[in-house]
């Protein structure tokens, strides 16, 4: 979808979904507080809780189901290891042995804790920023302030990854041409080290004729949004919502 067309999403509710009807800037916030809260949540119920939510909210943005498991499977590879080590690491009382090994109750919640905390706010942030058209969510960062810079640096990314990757694949076609075969020995770590070279040269030379069209259009390092974001009253509605969930889920931790 092209910047114009993402950012008339936001004023024509009948082609937008439902979290699409919130300002972006709302979903950031609420993306950083909703993290925040969860990773200072330590009750395994209200961290059940909060993972049930993150479900719900992944259901309401249509996340497509197949490459969200797969995404979340690409965490568990990180995860799983504590659900095994964990437990025999962490002091308590035993629940378990195995051989020489004992596993505490202790190590078994705090493992569970880790593990339901990571999966609710990669949840969350897929949800409420995942959803988010990258240049939407460039022009909403630069309304909340953010550095130029670091818009600027995100804004290009998104707009150039694309031909890299083709200059990428036009340097793999002529090492094929050239009869190169991947193979564990030294000229193929020498090949793809002079790959990865060529590819950073011919980067910063896009780089430096794409920075020159720019200042001979006018371009004077100033990051200038033309976006149509207004805060409306959905948006003060959604808003009171996510800090009465929130407050709700530091109130359940609180009586724990």
């Amino acid at each position: 979808m092209s910047a114009p067309a993402a950012l008339d999403r936001l004023d024509d509710p009948a082609d937008a979904g439902l979290l699409d009807l919130f300002d972006p800037r709302l979903r950031i916030a609420a993306a950083i507080a909703a993290a925040i809260v969860v990773v200072a949540l330590n009750s395994l119920p209200v961290l059940v809780a909060a993972m049930a939510g993150a479900v719900a909210l992944a259901v309401v943005a249509g996340l497509p189901l197949a490459s969200t498991l797969k995404r979340m499977a690409a965490l568990e590879l990180f995860v799983v290891p504590l659900l095994l080590f964990l437990p025999f690491t962490v002091p308590g009382a035993p629940i378990a042995e195995i051989g020489p090994w004992t596993a505490s109750l202790e190590g078994v919640r705090h493992a569970a804790e880790i593990v339901l905390t990571a999966n609710t706010v990669v949840l969350l942030l897929l949800s409420l920023l995942g959803t988010l058209e990258p240049v939407v969510l460039g022009h909403a960062l630069g309304r909340l302030r953010v550095p130029e810079s670091l818009v600027h640096l995100l804004l290009f990314t998104v707009r150039y990854v694309g031909t890299l990757h083709q200059e990428y694949g036009r340097l793999r076609l002529a090492m094929r041409a050239r009869a190169f075969r991947a193979r564990g020995n030294g000229h193929t770590w020498r090949s793809f080290g002079w790959l990865l070279g060529m590819l950073l040269v011919r980067s910063v030379e896009r780089a430096e004729r794409i920075m020159e069209a720019m200042r001979c259009r006018g371009f004077a390092d100033r990051y200038h949004a033309l976006d149509a974001m207004r805060w409306r009253p959905v948006d003060w509605l959604g808003g009171a919502g996510v800090v009465f969930l929130l407050a709700a889920l530091m109130a359940a931790e609180t009586l724990a």
